[in-house]
């Protein structure tokens, strides 16, 4: 007679277990600022960043030739 005792304690445990994990979960959600995401339409995009690092690249090897160039 004991063991099922055991098994419904178990389950009573995952399910107290599932129930807990769930809301620590809401709870993370909802403490990220909603207000610090910036919206898809305002942000650059990957195709934008790499031309600007490129750029950026560029100009650094151009006065680095430069650098060399005058010495």
């Amino acid at each position: 007679m004991a063991l099922p005792s055991v098994w419904s304690e178990m389950r009573v445990g995952i399910l107290l277990l599932s129930v807990l994990s769930l809301l620590s979960a809401g709870l993370v959600e909802s403490g990220q600022d909603s207000g610090s995401v910036i919206p898809a339409e305002s942000r650059p995009c990957v195709d934008c960043h790499a031309f600007e690092f490129m750029q950026r690249a560029l100009q650094d090897l151009k006065k680095t030739a430069y650098n060399l160039d005058t010495r």
